[in-house]
């Protein structure tokens, strides 16, 4: 117990992992991880959820081999997403924290160190992160996780703004910031943005301008294009939207008065996004619900196309012209497949 101790006290660094179903990925992605080159004791923590094919394997295949390195929770039924990954956060013990989920891998072996460094360097910062490539299982050429104007810090103020985008895979934050997660967290069906933004409340956002990891894309055979993947797509943006509509309400009486009208603005923004995906399923009901929502959360939103909403509020109180809309897109449909 007193060697555990020690060896907790001596870690700079928690590598936390959280994987299920990722038979094909998980090994990259410890491999990535194994594979950094620093000159402080680091951890990988690994939170596997009761994979149904060969995950778990493979994870106890890793940890046997690299005993002093893999931790490896295995719990006997599955947890769910967020308690998952809320539990794996728990047992690191480094004095920082960095993400790695069990589909994607880091690409440079230094960017354990870079970070640390960073952080060491700049105490004003609570969390960093540095760039990221989407690749795609299809082969579809990788591309940049996001294009943003890089700055020496970011503030909780551009990440709620969206200003600021973090790939999970390129996070380190300073752990136990904050207490308790709140109970909201455990209500929604995302956890790294709102992880960022409980951090975010105590310091900076680093940012180092340097593609260090991948975000992997991948969905079966659906990414191969043709009307699947585009149904398949829409259906993701749909989540993501209610995810983060989800989120910025959560939020709306957890943080200071002075957040309220950018929350509103993205809860606004949210509806309205949700109003064009209606209209394109051809929910007539929705496209209202999402109209007087929009509306309500903020009247006058520069960040919604006002032609699409005017569009889209002819489109909905004239119901003959939203069924016209619907035959002539869907014979335009039918003429192109």
């Amino acid at each position: 117990m007193a060697e555990l101790s020690q060896v907790a006290r001596r870690v700079k660094v928690s590598v936390c992992v959280i994987t299920y179903n990722h038979e094909k990925y998980l090994a990259q992605a410890l491999e990535s991880a194994l594979n950094q080159e620093v000159d402080f004791e680091y951890e990988i923590v690994v939170g596997e959820d009761c994979s149904t094919d060969a995950t778990r394997g493979i994870l106890v295949d890793f940890q046997k081999r690299h005993p002093k390195k893999i931790r490896a929770l295995l719990p006997e039924s599955n947890l769910g997403m967020l308690p998952n990954f809320v539990k794996t956060l728990e047992e690191c013990r480094g004095n920082y924290v960095a993400l790695l989920e069990g589909d994607d891998y880091w690409t440079s072996p230094a960017k354990l160190q870079k970070q640390v460094d960073f952080l060491d360097r700049h105490p004003e910062c609570a969390l960093c992160f540095h760039g990221a490539e989407v690749v795609y299982e299809s082969g579809k050429s990788p591309h940049p996780y996001c294009r943003m104007k890089p700055q020496p810090a970011f503030t909780l103020e551009d990440l709620l703004a969206s200003r600021c985008q973090i790939p999970t895979c390129a996070v380190m934050f300073r752990n136990h910031l904050f207490g308790a997660f709140p109970d909201w967290y455990f209500r929604l069906s995302m956890g790294d943005l709102p992880l960022h933004i409980l951090n975010a409340r105590h310091g900076d956002i680093g940012f180092l301008d340097e593609t260090m990891a991948a975000y992997r894309v991948h969905v079966g055979g659906v990414w191969t294009g043709g009307s699947a993947a585009s149904e398949w797509e829409a259906a993701l943006l749909r989540k993501r939207v209610l995810a983060t509509l989800q989120l910025h309400e959560s939020l709306l009486s957890f943080l200071e008065p002075r957040h309220r009208p950018v929350l509103r603005e993205k809860i606004s923004l949210a509806h309205y996004e949700l109003v064009w995906a209606s209209r394109r399923e051809g929910n007539l009901t929705g496209m209202r619900r999402h109209l007087w929502e929009g509306f309500k959360s903020k009247p006058l939103n520069r960040a919604a196309p006002l032609r699409l909403i005017l569009k889209s509020v002819f489109l909905a109180f004239v119901p003959g012209a939203f069924r016209l809309y619907h035959i002539i897109k869907n014979r335009r449909r039918s003429s192109t497949a």
